[in-house]
């Protein structure tokens, strides 16, 4: 085996483990450089076993989802991954789940990125994978800090390869999944602090599910060629800290150009107060 190889099962070994350098060698020269026995035999000689999946075991289920053509899990083993999970492949979890497992494009699942992000997750069953599915929904509904983790990952795993922007579209129908979840969950809470102005009653207090839909209208109405990375990134920010009636809202700030449109359109068609009619 070349040393370009052992790093590899080196650095594999330390990441799904957490183990040192040290002892990762000694276990991976003590199995004959076999990753799957030398992790369990790490995990079950540590005593940490009953919190750590066993490598073994997402492998034989990776291989049973793997298309048979293939070295990944595509769109038919997605599919059957669902069903037996019991969730429909629309849900905003699933969005959370390829952030875990790092999958580059959806309906795909790398090996690599499957046994180290189960591994992480401590389960190694369908049932214990169902279970995490009920945790990382919560998460990332409550979690700001976690819900834009997933919300960045979903940029590049919603893009066509090649692409450097997210097509209308595609961007809405993501948008549509996250939004509401972070609105209801608490992690998009709005953050008015140090804003100068007056917020007193609901009516001001931030941005809301119809204002997603404003979002989206505008968007629909504006069409273009698709929606920019910056873009994507920014609006988070935008959610977090604007008001409901965007008074707070600063031209002159580095927005991207669809946000200050967004804000100069929803004035334009009634949505909002212009600033000087407040």
């Amino acid at each position: 085996m070349s040393k370009a190889s052992k790093d590899t099962l080196l650095s594999e070994f330390c990441s799904i483990t957490s183990a040192s350098q040290k002892d990762a060698r000694r276990y991976l020269d003590k199995h004959q450089r076999r990753l799957d026995a030398a992790i369990d035999a790490y995990y079950q000689e540590s005593g940490s076993r009953s919190t750590v999946a066993s490598t073994s075991k997402l492998n034989a289920l990776f291989e049973k989802y793997k298309d048979p053509t293939g070295d990944v899990i595509s769109i038919d083993g997605t599919i059957q991954l669902c069903q037996d999970l019991k969730v429909d492949p629309e849900n905003v979890v699933l969005l959370a789940v390829a952030y875990e497992l790092k999958s580059p494009r959806v309906g795909e699942w790398n090996k690599k990125g499957w046994v180290e992000g189960w591994s992480r997750l401590g389960c190694d069953t369908v049932d214990g994978m169902k279970d995490t599915l009920a945790r990382l929904r919560a998460k990332l509904g409550s979690d700001s800090t976690y819900f834009r983790k997933v919300y960045d990952h979903t940029f590049g795993f919603a893009r066509t390869e090649g692409q450097r922007s997210l097509a209308i579209d595609t961007a809405l129908a993501f948008w549509d999944l996250l939004l509401p979840t972070g609105l209801t969950g608490g992690a998009l809470k709005h953050d008015l602090t140090g804003e100068d102005v007056d917020m007193d009653g609901e009516e001001h207090s931030g941005w809301t599910n119809e204002h997603t839909q404003w979002w989206f209208q505008f968007l629909t109405e504006k069409g273009g060629k698709g929606v920019s990375k910056d873009t994507w990134m920014m609006l988070l920010d935008f959610i977090r800290s604007i008001d409901s009636q965007f008074l707070t809202h600063d031209a002159e700030a580095a927005w991207p150009s669809a946000i200050d449109d967004f804000v100069a359109w929803a004035r334009s068609v009634g949505k909002v107060p212009t600033p000087e009619a407040t």
